[in-house]
């Protein structure tokens, strides 16, 4: 089991933890959107029992054990496109996406 950054992910992220004084990323997905889930986002404060730590590229990467399931094996890169910038999943386990990209489905 593992989540990735890219080397760009990392560094956004990395800009972050600096800022918030936060120890990592968390990671997570919950049930919402069109599709069926969406993926949260945010620093994590702290590290609970019930989750997994990842380090790639010198970023902690904090998933509760729930959230585990549905990103197994993805990566996630940092990418901006004109105006617009963001997080993006390359996820193995999502069978389709919404039309406007804020969802997924297994």
């Amino acid at each position: 089991m593992a989540i990735t950054l890219t080397e760009r992910a990392a560094d956004r992220v990395r800009d972050f933890m600096n800022r918030e004084q936060a120890a990592g990323l968390r990671l997570a997905v919950r049930p919402t959107g069109c599709s069926g889930y969406m993926y949260v986002v945010e620093m994590a404060k702290d590290v609970l029992d019930q989750d997994q730590v990842f380090e790639s590229h010198g970023v902690p990467v904090v998933v509760d054990t729930q959230s585990l399931k549905y990103l197994d094996g993805t990566e996630v890169d940092f990418a901006r496109d004109g105006l617009n910038e963001g997080f993006r999943f390359a996820n193995p386990n999502v069978a389709a996406t919404c039309g406007c990209g804020e969802s997924f489905s297994l």
